[in-house]
């Protein structure tokens, strides 16, 4: 990662794409991560001029909330790239890199919230950090993550993904000594309002330690957990 002179040496201004977008082809020399591409919202055109673009600088990519029409024309684009269809990401290059810093345990409540996991497991792997999953071990069977205790405090840091009632990452962060990210999903019925009930009480956790990001945003949390790990 360059810093200082060789940081201002190494900069070069945005790309732009038409009225598509501007590649940020600088964030990996800057920030020593390079620039993702969210693919909600944009069409099949817009993304596929993006890719080219993309792939003649050679740089690595996550492509983030993947449409099902949106893959095939990524994966032309994109030579070498693989796409995690649970995790809704294409991945350029195919393989992560060699792990490097501490371990990221991300930690599913249940099944259903196994999609936004996967998204900040695949994440941190591809920023360079090992990566374990443990899934369904919400807190209606409290016994269910206990019995993962080992793991979970071999953690340099915990992403804990929840929807319901969110308790989850309050309590892994009851038996852990560190920090603990929390996700909260738009899983659950009755009153968990598409997310707001998990992401309000992740937010009130009495545990210390406990981060919190948006609703469903395994990317940012996976992003944060490799930063933290780094170290």
């Amino acid at each position: 990662m360059a810093d200082g002179a060789q940081g201002q040496q190494d900069w070069q201004p945005p790309q732009p794409l038409l009225d598509v977008a501007e590649l940020d082809t600088d964030r990996l020399a800057r920030r020593g991560y390079a620039e993702a591409v969210f693919c909600e919202g944009k069409t099949v055109d817009q993304l596929t001029a993006i890719a080219a673009a993309i792939a003649r600088s050679g740089q690595p990519t996550l492509f983030t909330r993947v449409r099902a029409d949106q893959v095939e024309p990524l994966l032309a684009q994109l030579p070498g790239a693989r796409h995690e269809p649970e995790a809704r990401l294409v991945v350029v290059p195919a393989e992560p890199p060699e792990p490097r810093g501490g371990l990221v345990v991300v930690v599913a409540a249940g099944t259903s919230d196994l999609p936004v996991a996967l998204e900040a497991l695949h994440t941190a792997r591809h920023l360079g950090r090992a990566c374990e999953l443990v899934v369904d071990v919400g807190v209606a069977g409290l016994h269910r993550v206990l019995g993962h205790l080992d793991l979970l405090r071999r953690a340099r840091v915990l992403v804990v993904v929840a929807g319901m009632d969110g308790a989850l990452p309050g309590v892994v962060a009851g038996l852990v000594s560190a920090p603990v990210v929390a996700v909260p999903t738009s899983v659950g019925y009755g009153s968990s309002f598409a997310g707001i009930t998990p992401l309000l009480t992740m937010l009130s956790a009495c545990a210390p330690g406990v981060s919190v990001v948006g609703i469903d945003n395994g990317y940012g949390a996976g992003h944060v957990a490799a930063q933290v790990a780094a170290s």
